[in-house]
């Protein structure tokens, strides 16, 4: 049975991370908060959005990216998962090399504009 109401591959693959990282279910404490935006009445009365903190490192990390909350649980691990890779891999993370490509493709774009400003 899924527990984040996502497909089972997804979930193991989770279940992988979170291990290669160190994360135990046992270290997060997990709390579900309200969520905030557009929605009115109905997001006002449910709880939805996901606060988990990692006792160990004392990283927080709250979601309210999806309207259910199995969602939210899933999205809170996997972010928090990103978090601890930066933090222990540093430049080496998969977020830092995303980060890094997005940089030098913003530099190309930028540079390909500015060419063509000066005629």
């Amino acid at each position: 049975m899924a527990r984040f109401g996502v497909t089972p591959g997804k979930e193991d693959e989770l279940a992988a991370r979170m291990a290669r990282c160190g994360l135990l279910e046992a270290d997060l404490e997990e709390s579900f908060v309200c969520a905030s935006g557009p929605g009115g009445q109905k997001v006002n009365r449910t709880a939805t959005a996901v606060r988990l903190l990692h006792r160990p490192t004392g990283l927080e990390v709250k979601t309210q990216a999806a309207r259910s909350q199995a969602l939210n649980r899933f999205y809170a691990r996997r972010r928090l998962c990103e978090l601890i890779e930066a933090r222990t891999l540093g430049a080496d993370s998969p977020e830092a090399k995303r980060a890094a490509r997005l940089r030098k493709q913003k530099d190309r774009r930028r540079r390909r504009h500015a060419g063509g400003a000066e005629l």
